[in-house]
């Protein structure tokens, strides 16, 4: 069942901001911003409200967590416009970036099982005293020494020189980040979505500690789904009371 919307009720600002632990001045701007309907007002030109303000700012602090701050402005922007249209374009544009960073999780776990199940085993070729030249690296992983150049360049690896004659020398460390990215380039991973996580790799000292960063990975993304449940339950509720107040008009 619906909330039953009641035209009557002012509410002065305070009771807004008292309601939600916010400050009036936050009240204030979220009017001016567009995201609650516009304020009465009083004869002396004071503001009031009514409870249907009070369900759009319900609305819009339970959809925040879900779509951000300014995706959730503009949602209800565009609702308070009588747009609705926009506002569920916003909305599946923020259901379809959780989408893919879930992709993007299960790419790098799927990565990661499949580096541990190669236990470190390198091509006896391509070993040399320090460490592995990249044309050997190159052909263990089937790929061009200029694709290896170029994931330096980006920064995913960063190998030693042979002092005796400049060629590149990949460390285990190295060679460790080289299959990880290999495995991620191979499920679609971009190359600048690459770095970020192997310079973690590189900072955490192996995969073993990356397991705990993964798993509070997908506790954010869990949490930030049931946000959107959350807020989307919201947005309902004040849909319902803007069409139970232009009835009652």
């Amino acid at each position: 069942m619906g909330r039953e919307f009641k035209s009557g009720g002012r509410l002065r600002p305070v009771d807004l901001a008292r309601a939600h632990g916010l400050s009036t001045q936050a009240v204030r701007n979220y009017e001016g911003e567009g995201i609650l309907p516009a304020a009465g007002r009083t004869a002396h030109g004071y503001r009031t409200y009514t409870p249907l303000h009070a369900a759009a700012l319900r609305a819009f602090l339970a959809l925040v967590p879900g779509h951000g701050h300014r995706a959730a402005a503009d949602i209800m922007r565009a609702v308070n416009a009588g747009v609705s249209e926009e506002a569920f374009r916003v909305i599946d544009e923020t259901h379809a970036q959780l989408l893919e960073d879930r992709r993007t999780l299960q790419a790098v776990e799927r990565a990661l099982r499949e580096l541990e199940a190669m236990g470190g085993r390198e091509a006896a070729a391509a070993v040399v005293p320090g460490g592995t030249f990249i044309g050997p690296l190159a052909r263990e992983l089937r790929v061009r020494p200029a694709t290896l150049r170029a994931w330096e360049r980006a920064g995913l690896v960063r190998p030693g020189r042979d002092p005796q004659t400049g060629y590149r020398v990949y460390d285990d460390a190295d060679v460790r980040d080289v299959r990880l990215a290999h495995q991620l380039r191979r499920g679609g991973y971009p190359l600048e979505r690459i770095a970020p996580l192997i310079a973690q790799v590189r900072e955490a000292g192996g995969l073993e500690p990356l397991e705990g960063a993964l798993r509070d990975w997908r506790g954010r993304l869990a949490d930030r789904g049931r946000a959107l449940l959350a807020g989307s339950a919201e947005l309902e509720a004040y849909l319902r009371d803007i069409s139970a107040a232009r009835g009652a008009v």
